[in-house]
């Protein structure tokens, strides 16, 4: 299949490439994204390469130049990087800037000097411009400014982005990267401050129901509508297109399908149990007006989402559970 963006540059997809019995490596393979890669690849005749922070510091060149040197990974896929919700984005501004940085340019270089096959680069949809029109095309990158609360995160994530397109536009790398939605599910961040938003409520609504809280705070006003894809969905997508997909060309990762934060909270809220009133914060950041990707490109390339919003947060509520019976 090839078509022809905006800019009139071809794409190319369903680019058959095996990953049977291939050494590869997930970076970041403790974080929610990275595990659930790690989960779907379990499917895969592969033979799985990790390093724990303690083995490769992915922010210490030397470091990941050494492992490289050493693991030879046949297929990457670079799903490390420092992550958090609106506060932690808006606090940790130059630890998110220079860390994620850092993390791709060490990876990406490592994966060229020692003959990486493959790697796939995982963005965020943050990169996008805060007004861009909607749903958010892959070729509206850099086309305005950005959300101001997650523009360093954001800026380090279009490094990596334009890295991957340079080193496959100077050394024919087979370098692509993908724009995943707003995740949640099994290996979150519940932290109270810090993390994501589906995680946040997930925490905050069962604290409220253990605790018989007649109220329930949300941050911010909300009305923005946001995407939110099951992280095991997200994996499987990735799979997919490191069999079947090389292009320079950037492909969303989502379900084409957005809700309102109130509309989400109730739902969150009923799948926890909590009865009590939901009211909101103003004083809170609402953070960009409106999140929506367009999967068209995807689902051209033969992948959709299959996990419906209630069942994802009914299998996320049960991973809190289990994961963090000490918070609660």
């Amino acid at each position: 299949m090839i078509w022809r963006t905006q800019s009139g540059t071809q794409a190319v997809a369903n680019v058959p490439f095996e990953l049977k019995g291939k050494s590869v490596y997930v970076a970041g393979h403790r974080g929610m994204v990275g595990s659930a890669i790690v989960r779907r690849l379990a499917r895969e005749d592969v033979r799985l390469l990790t390093a724990d922070r303690g083995i490769v510091d992915l922010c210490s060149q030397a470091a990941v130049f050494d492992w490289f040197a050493k693991a030879r990974p046949q297929v990457v896929f670079l799903a490390a990087a420092k992550v958090g919700g609106i506060v932690a984005n808006n606090t940790l501004r130059a630890e998110f800037i220079y860390d994620n940085i850092a993390i791709a340019s060490n990876v990406i270089q490592a994966a060229h000097l020692n003959g990486t096959e493959k790697l796939m680069f995982l963005g965020s949809s943050c990169i996008y411009p805060k007004l861009a029109p909607q749903p958010l095309r892959e070729d509206s990158v850099l086309t305005g400014p950005l959300e101001p609360t997650n523009e360093p995160y954001a800026i380090a994530k279009i490094a990596g982005i334009k890295m991957a397109e340079a080193y496959r536009s100077q050394y024919g790398s087979d370098f692509i990267s993908v724009m995943p939605t707003n995740l949640y599910g099994p290996g979150d961040n519940y932290h109270p401050e810090f993390s994501h938003v589906v995680a946040a409520l997930i925490r905050r609504f069962h604290e409220a129901k253990v605790s018989g809280a007649k109220t329930m705070v949300v941050w911010g006003t909300g009305t923005p509508r946001r995407e939110f894809l099951y992280v095991d969905d997200m994996a499987d997508a990735c799979v997919h297109l490191m069999k079947t997909y090389s292009s320079a060309e950037l492909v969303n990762i989502g379900t084409g399908k957005d809700v309102t934060i109130a509309e989400f909270a109730r739902v969150v809220a009923d799948i926890v149990g909590y009865s009590g009133e939901i009211s909101f914060d103003t004083s809170r950041p609402d953070g960009t007006p409106r999140k929506l990707l367009d999967v068209s490109r995807l689902t051209n390339l033969g992948w959709s989402a299959p996990t419906r919003l209630q069942d994802g947060l009914k299998r996320a509520y049960a991973a809190y559970l289990s994961q963090s019976t000490g918070d609660s």
